[in-house]
């Protein structure tokens, strides 16, 4: 190749072929350390480690929430019931520095796992116990597996924390409570405040990880229904953003950090971030298009997007809504594809190929052919499709010929 003999030199094509085969080598033979150090990497820059975090789901690789007992400062492998699984690096966690979970992480490797949140409060130095820091850890998730439901315990545990630091003062100053010899057991102080049973709806408990993580770990609002809003957008997001810039297209995914705020000359604008499964994009909404669907944007809602993508910036790469639409019932959606079509389009050519592309890629979804009025055919079973793969193919064969629904 001509190019490669006046663009690299030897020995940099040569180290960067070496780097290649060695990346390559160690994603097929050891996928879970590698995706853990690709994620530690990215710890801070969360659009990169959504995007990972996507590739790791798709080769079947479980990245657990951060746990206290479990987890290190950085993302790491472990082993759950035989299988080989990645925990969530503490210090990926927001307000919650590297020394901090440095400390945490000493004394359980020097004294043991923590048995519960009453345990980790009387055994940690004193300066873990700090509450911003805390509460972090619980909103994420890391007291879970000690038996804590996240709510119960955010509503106790500063007075859990304010009453074990008394104690342990008093009882590193040498003073007993008045029945203290009976009022202490192995296990610590029995005056506890019980942590109520307390759980957080699905919604509310993500919005928390998220706001703690940057990413949604546990689980996604998308999850599930991945397949109904692929159906509903040209490309993912990762996709959109490899786009020329001025490129027209439609996407699609939840929106977070929803902002509205006025123009110099008064008019009301919006911006927001879109995320789907493999990464998120900054949504700009100019006041011409607020007007229209400014009612409908609020943040956790479902929403498909038309617009433009945007490189003026280099440091960044943004998308002008130009329509936005919210995605409801799509968990309850009838999986069926419809496909309208003009009467005066129908020919046998396009017949033959409509028959052709169905035929390409069969599935579990029944297809509904409308041609005019409110009546639809249902072909026969023999069609029956693979939604997800088949969309594409047909938008691409027919293009403004026919509606796909």
């Amino acid at each position: 190749m001509k190019f490669a003999d006046y663009a690299f030199a030897k020995s940099h094509a040569y180290g960067y072929g070496l780097i290649s085969y060695q990346t390559a080598y160690l994603k097929a033979h050891f996928p879970v350390e590698y995706m853990a150090c690709l994620l530690t990497s990215v710890k801070t820059n969360y659009e990169k480690a959504a995007t990972y975090l996507s590739d790791a789901r798709t080769s079947n690789i479980t990245v657990l929430t951060p746990d206290i007992n479990k987890s290190g400062i950085n993302f790491e492998p472990v082993v759950v019931d035989g299988v080989t699984k990645i925990a969530f690096g503490l210090s990926g966690i927001r307000n919650v520095g590297e020394a901090l979970v440095g400390l945490v992480v000493q004394h359980r490797n020097e004294h043991g796992p923590f048995e519960s949140f009453y345990d980790f409060a009387e055994r940690v130095p004193e300066q873990v116990l700090n509450k911003r820091a805390v509460e972090s850890l619980i909103k994420a998730g890391a007291f879970d597996n000690l038996g804590h439901p996240r709510k119960g315990l955010l509503a106790v545990f500063e007075s859990v924390i304010d009453t074990t630091m008394a104690r342990r003062r008093e009882r590193d100053q040498g003073v007993m409570s008045l029945f203290g010899d009976l009022g202490e057991t192995a296990e610590g102080f029995s005056e506890r405040q019980v942590i109520p049973d307390l759980q957080f709806d699905k919604a509310e408990q993500l919005k928390f990880e998220k706001e703690m993580l940057g990413l949604y770990v546990s689980d996604h609002p998308l999850m599930g229904i991945e397949g109904a809003l692929r159906r509903r957008v040209d490309c993912s997001i990762p996709d959109a953003l490899e786009s020329a810039d001025g490129a027209f297209v439609v996407i699609g995914g939840i929106i977070n950090n929803l902002k509205r705020r006025y123009t110099r000359k008064g008019d009301q604008m919006a911006t927001f971030d879109l995320e789907d499964l493999q990464g998120s994009i900054e949504v700009t909404v100019f006041p011409k298009t607020l007007e229209k669907f400014g009612h409908q944007l609020v943040d956790d809602i479902i929403v498909s997007v038309k617009g433009r993508l945007d490189r003026r910036d280099d440091s960044r790469v943004g998308f002008m809504a130009m329509d936005v639409t919210v995605l409801e019932g799509l968990r309850v959606l009838q999986e069926a594809l419809h496909i309208k079509v003009a009467a005066q389009a129908i020919t046998e050519t396009m017949i033959d190929d409509l028959k052709a592309t169905l035929s390409e890629h069969p599935g579990s979804s029944p297809v509904f052919l409308h041609v005019a009025g409110d009546k639809a055919l249902r072909l026969s079973s023999e069609f029956d499709v693979n939604l997800d793969r088949v969309i594409g193919q047909l938008r691409a064969t027919f293009g403004d010929a026919a509606y796909i629904a």
